[in-house]
């Protein structure tokens, strides 16, 4: 017979320590599926990167995903050093049946401004994937597979629907695929151009703000792969690039 435990031995535990941590589950098939399930057999997820950044492209990935085991640890590629993102590269663009990236320039995010911008690369990015999509799943809330309801130059104009799903890459597998793709993709480049812009530090902040970026940028000025014409990009502060 096995001992009872004692109720009056003394315990270690202290309950405020000991609340068991809260994980995010990780992507996973049910949009695609629920989308399969009504007919539409090529589902691609797309999500955006280096939207937010000083200089650089905004880069779109873009995957078409099957139902088979995924590579272990996919996820939103923010969730992920870059490290992880470079080791799980290849097995996540090997997983995928299709996948491509597209991108926009920093000239054209200053002349286009950013939404006919990001338009534009996904424009790239979805005419070089090999297939045409019959849904798309975006992530975040804006759709930017439909042309703008302004009198400005439609850059692309779709007859792809669309889903939006906010932290999609969060909880699609063909979003988080396409997110990991797109993110190693445009870090290469970043990489590769802070090669020539070497006080930029491109290299480690991809072109986001950081400390060294704001001081080379005071120190030499803007180069020619910043985006100009935003506000704390203004030739004011910062002038042109003298390095």
């Amino acid at each position: 017979m096995s001992a009872l435990p004692n109720k009056s031995a003394p315990t270690n535990i202290n309950s405020s320590r000991t609340k068991p941590a809260i994980s995010k589950p990780a992507p996973d098939l049910i949009y695609e599926k629920a989308l399969w399930k009504k007919g539409r057999k090529i589902v691609c997820g797309i999500d955006e990167v280096g939207k937010g950044a000083w200089a650089g492209p905004l880069t779109i990935g873009v995957a078409v995903v099957g139902d088979d085991k995924p590579p272990a640890g996919i996820n939103d590629s923010k969730a992920l050093t870059e490290k992880r993102r470079e080791e799980m590269f290849d097995d996540v663009a090997s997983w995928c049946k299709y996948w491509s990236v597209g991108s926009a320039t920093s000239k054209e995010c200053d002349e286009l401004g950013m939404s006919q911008a990001q338009r534009l690369a996904a424009s790239r990015a979805l005419d070089s994937l090999g297939i045409v999509p019959d849904w798309a799943l975006l992530d975040g809330k804006w759709n930017f597979l439909e042309p703008a309801n302004t009198s400005a130059q439609n850059i692309h104009t779709t007859n792809i629907h669309a889903t939006n799903i906010v932290k999609g890459d969060q909880t699609s597998l063909s979003i988080a695929a396409a997110s990991i793709l797109a993110k190693v993709s445009r870090d290469r480049q970043m990489r590769k151009i802070g090669d020539t812009y070497g006080p930029y530090r491109f290299a480690n902040n991809k072109g986001y703000r950081c400390q060294w970026h704001v001081a080379a940028l005071k120190a030499w000025g803007a180069t020619p792969i910043h985006r100009k014409k935003w506000s704390f990009m203004s030739e004011a502060a910062f002038g042109e690039c003298s390095y």
